[in-house]
């Protein structure tokens, strides 16, 4: 399954260009077989997980071609309403295609799905709202068959924002009859990036990173061409990465403006970050990181869930204690093992850790048990004495584009051992 080898004690020092989003690029995928054109999709990263969804489209009918960062995808020819176990078993988020393949075929068969074992994460806000949409849903045999020969609009009031369900939603009601509204919505980026493909398309959708998005039907949709915004969580983890060895990175293609808790939890911690357009500048302090009272991750505009583990990673090394209050996914803290492994001083209780840093880490054997907790292994190695060996790189794959490339190419002393 591979693992990483990383000797720790340099600084991460260079210039490096930002992969699109995987939170972003997985939804539009989907959203490409609505129409039944052509669409091409640049800035597409080269990710375990993107690999996942072209297989999906494909097993779909979809013709897909690839090269470099641009995919191309023809979805005229639509052959199939089922997604294989085998295929959700592996990438959670394939639960995306479920909206989508209602909207086109008028029924879908998909499996409960997998992915990285990080929490619960019922889909059950998914299928409550499909259903109001007119979808009906029976569960059997670890399958959730759908069936909707009139989609219609109606009013959607989530539970939690959730983005999963947000996106399902919108991609089932964009060719729906009527007017759909959902309240209590998912506000981040990603959602406004999907909302700007769907109505590139001739969807008729506003509200995207607001609590409130409407949505009105249409009858037809379109082939278009569309720009994957950038990845902010993978911009953090660079920025991470540099700010935990004490050095200084300039990233390329990127957006701060979708970033403003994360950069002001580095500057809490004694960064210096200038920002202009497209580009993040940071440096580390002289001395040690500070450490931060409290991080609580939210939905967005809060601190995400999914830069928490490799800010726990900076947070082992910072001068002072540190509370984190994971409020997503219960069973988050699969790193914490690891990072402990490597001497670090943290004390979980239920969903809080709480950190006290320490002056170096040290290098050890670890496991990547998912995908964000891998990244903070690696933001751990980079910073530690000795050497790293992190296994199931597998994870880290899923959502970080040849990660040891990119951060080689700024100093660090890391290598892929098959």
């Amino acid at each position: 399954m591979g693992k990483f080898v990383i000797q720790g004690g340099g600084k991460i020092e260079g210039e490096i260009d930002v992969q699109g989003a995987k939170n972003a690029v997985l939804p539009i995928l989907a959203a490409t077989i609505l129409n039944g054109g052509k669409n091409v999709i640049y800035n597409c990263p080269d990710l375990r997980d993107v690999s996942m969804t072209i297989a999906v489209l494909k097993n779909l009918g979809c013709r897909v071609k690839r090269q470099n960062k641009v995919l191309v995808v023809e979805s005229d020819q639509i052959s199939d309403c089922k997604i294989p176990e085998e295929l959700m078993r592996q990438m959670r988020s394939s639960i995306i295609f479920l909206g989508a393949i209602i909207a086109r075929c008028k029924k879908a068969v998909v499996s409960m799905p997998g992915g990285c074992e990080i929490g619960n994460r019922p889909i059950d806000l998914h299928l409550k709202a499909l259903r109001k949409l007119g979808v009906d849903i029976t569960e059997a045999h670890g399958y959730i068959n759908c069936s909707a020969e009139n989609l219609h609009g109606d009013n959607i009031q989530l539970d939690f924002p959730s983005v999963g369900a947000t996106e399902n939603i919108m991609l089932a009601a964009c060719m729906a009859e009527g007017t759909t509204v959902i309240t209590n919505a998912a506000r981040e980026p990603e959602i406004v990036d999907l909302e700007q493909f769907l109505n590139r398309q001739g969807a008729k959708i506003s509200g995207g990173g607001t609590d409130v998005i409407r949505i009105e039907g249409v009858k037809k949709l379109y082939g278009v061409e569309h720009t994957i915004i950038p990845d902010r969580i993978v911009s953090a983890t660079y920025l991470a990465a540099a700010a935990a060895t004490g050095g200084s990175v300039i990233l390329r293609n990127t957006d701060a403006s979708h970033m403003g808790a994360i950069l002001a939890a580095l500057r809490e911690m004694g960064c210096r970050i200038y920002t202009e357009k497209a580009r993040i500048i940071l440096t580390a302090p002289a001395g040690r990181l500070k450490s931060i009272e409290k991080i609580t991750t939210m939905p967005y505009p809060g601190f995400p869930t999914d830069i928490q583990s490799p800010f726990m990673s900076l947070c082992c090394i910072a001068d002072g204690t540190t509370m984190f209050v994971e409020n997503i996914f219960e069973n988050r803290y699969q790193h914490v093992e690891e990072l402990v492994r490597m001497g670090a001083d943290i004390k979980v209780d239920g969903r809080v850790a709480v950190i006290q840093g320490v002056r170096r880490l040290s290098g050890a054997r670890v496991v990547a048990k998912e995908l964000r907790g891998g990244a903070a292994l690696v933001v751990a190695g980079l910073a530690a004495d000795g050497i790293t060996e992190i296994e199931n790189v597998k994870y880290i794959d899923r959502g970080y584009e040849t990660i040891e490339i990119y951060l080689s190419a700024c100093g660090a002393a890391i290598k892929r051992e098959e």
